[in-house]
C-alpha cells in the first residue's frame, strides 16, 4: 500500500446507504469503513452492501471488538465477505473498549490484559482456519494493542483517544500531540514489517474561522487548542490539505478516515491534496 489514502466511515445504514457509497466513490475516498458498535449497523452486511453498490472501494470495518466473537464463526464470516466483496475487503480488529456494550449484551467485560490476549488468540485462530489474512488493520491505543499491532498489522489504526481517568470505561479524552507521537513511536520501535497508519479524525471543520464551531463542539477543550489537535482538521481547504502532509511527515499517518457527516466537506480536502503541485492553491 503506498500513498495517502483517504476512508469514510458510515454509523447508519437505510435506504440512501447505496447511494452514499456511491457518492463517497465519486468524491474521490478510497475506503469505506463501519464501526462495531451495539446500535450501529452489523458490520458484514453493511460491507458487503457497500462493496456491492461500488466499483473500486474498498471495504472494512472500523473495528471489530474481538470479545464479540467466536473465532471459528468470525472465520466464516471473513472468508464469505471476501468472496462476495471480490477481495475487496480489509479486516479490521482490536480489543473491545465499550463496556456498556459488553453488559447491553450480556457479555463478559473483561480486564484489558484478558481482553487483549484474546485478540491476539482470535488472531491466531483466524489465521490457522483462513491461512493468509485480508489485509489486517489492528487498531487500539494501549501498548498491549499496540504491540500486537505492531507485529501482525498491515495497517495500525490511532484513534488518538485515551480513556479519561477515574471515568466510566468507554469515556475517552484526546491524546495530545506528543501522546499521539509517542504511541507512534510505540509502535515503529517493535514494527516487523513495512505499515500503514491511519488516524481517525473525530471532527473536520471547513472555514475561514473555524474556532467558533470548535469551541462548540466539545465542552473540554478551546476552540484554540484543538486547531493543534492531530485528530482534528480544521481551516480553510488549503491549511487542512497542508496540515494533513505535516502530520504525514511527524506522525507517519497516510491513512485517514472521517466520518460519514462530515463526507462532503472532506472531499474538497481530497481534491486539493491530490491537485498537481505545480496548479494548487497557497496555504
Amino acid at each position: 500500500m503506498t500513498g495517502m489514502r483517504f476512508g469514510v466511515s458510515m454509523r447508519a445504514v437505510g435506504d440512501d446507504f447505496a447511494a452514499k457509497c456511491r457518492r463517497a466513490e465519486e468524491l474521490g475516498y478510497d475506503v469505506i469503513t463501519v464501526p462495531d458498535h451495539l446500535g450501529a449497523p452489523a458490520p458484514f452486511p453493511a460491507l458487503v452492501a457497500a462493496a456491492a453498490a461500488t466499483e473500486r472501494l474498498r471495504v472494512g470495518p472500523m473495528v471489530l471488538n474481538a470479545p464479540f466473537y467466536n473465532p471459528a464463526l468470525l472465520a466464516r464470516d471473513i472468508e464469505s465477505t471476501v468472496a462476495v466483496t471480490g477481495g475487496r475487503f480489509d479486516l479490521g480488529i482490536g480489543a473491545g473498549h465499550m463496556k456498556s456494550e459488553f453488559d447491553d449484551a450480556g457479555l463478559p467485560w473483561w480486564p484489558a490484559k484478558r481482553r487483549i490476549e484474546y485478540l491476539d488468540h482470535t488472531l491466531t485462530e483466524l489465521r490457522r482456519r483462513l491461512g493468509k489474512l485480508p489485509p489486517l488493520l489492528i487498531a487500539g491505543n494501549s501498548e498491549g494493542v499496540l504491540r500486537l499491532a505492531a507485529e501482525h498489522a498491515d495497517i495500525v489504526g490511532f484513534s488518538g483517544l485515551k480513556q479519561a481517568p477515574g471515568r466510566p470505561p468507554g469515556t475517552f479524552q484526546l491524546a495530545t500531540p506528543d501522546e499521539l507521537a509517542g504511541r507512534v513511536e510505540f509502535v515503529r520501535s517493535h514494527a516487523t514489517q513495512a505499515q500503514q497508519y491511519n488516524v481517525l479524525v473525530q471532527k473536520v471543520v471547513v472555514a475561514e474561522d473555524p474556532v467558533p464551531v470548535l469551541d462548540k463542539w466539545h465542552p473540554e477543550y478551546r476552540g484554540e487548542d484543538l486547531l493543534r489537535a492531530p485528530q482534528i482538521l480544521a481551516g480553510t481547504v488549503e491549511r487542512i490539505t497542508t496540515e494533513l502532509r505535516n502530520r504525514e511527515q511527524r506522525f507517519g499517518f497516510d491513512y485517514v478516515t472521517v466520518f460519514g457527516p462530515m463526507m462532503a466537506d472532506f472531499a474538497a480536502v481530497i481534491a486539493e491534496f491530490r491537485r498537481p503541485e505545480s496548479t494548487r492553491s497557497p496555504a
